[in-house]
């Protein structure tokens, strides 16, 4: 190949790898071209890409764009999964589509993932919460303590209003209820 064309090559995949920041790297080996079609139309409806890619120049694609997955990454063959709105959903998608089916049981194997352009281990990629699970976690964390002490603010003023009602609608003794 062409030091022309390996650089084309090169600058398509800085081009498409740019501003992508959760990724999963996969070895596949042994899959039929239909069944290979059939996965990429399933992920391409969750808005999932799958590339196959040669090592040599997106490992340095990687290095200029400053996302290095580590040099595991690079043994084998290489297909790089991207698109979902998270590294989680992401990750539970390729593990749906290719790493429980039993057709693909020896042929594919997660290599490492990507999360915020940080290399994590795909067993944390698919318990890390996505951008509204922490936000939603944050928020509870900031409330739950804001509720603790409205509560123990309001609780005393309550007890007190609970006992002066019950004051001023006791009778006084020497009354009786009156006749139906």
């Amino acid at each position: 190949m062409s030091k022309q064309v390996k650089q084309m090559q090169m600058d398509v995949l800085a081009q498409t790898f740019r501003d992508v920041q959760d990724m999963v790297f996969i070895t596949a080996q042994g899959i039929d071209s239909q069944t290979d079609n059939k996965v990429r139309l399933g992920l391409r409806k969750k808005n999932i890409s799958l590339m196959m890619v040669k090592n040599s120049l997106v490992r340095r694609v990687f290095n200029d764009l400053g996302v290095k997955p580590g040099d595991d990454a690079w043994a084998g063959s290489t297909l790089i999964a991207w698109g979902a709105e998270s590294v989680k959903d992401l990750s539970r998608e390729v593990e749906a589509a290719l790493l429980r089916d039993p057709k693909f049981k020896d042929k594919v194997k997660v290599k490492t993932a990507f999360a915020e352009g940080q290399p994590v281990p795909f067993a944390r990629a698919l318990t890390m919460p996505t951008r509204k699970e922490a936000i939603g976690e944050i928020v509870g964390m900031i409330l739950g303590p804001a509720a603790s002490i409205a509560g123990c603010l309001t609780g005393p003023a309550a007890q007190v209003a609970s006992q002066i009602q019950t004051i001023s609608e006791k009778k006084p003794e020497g009354e009786t209820a009156p006749a139906v």
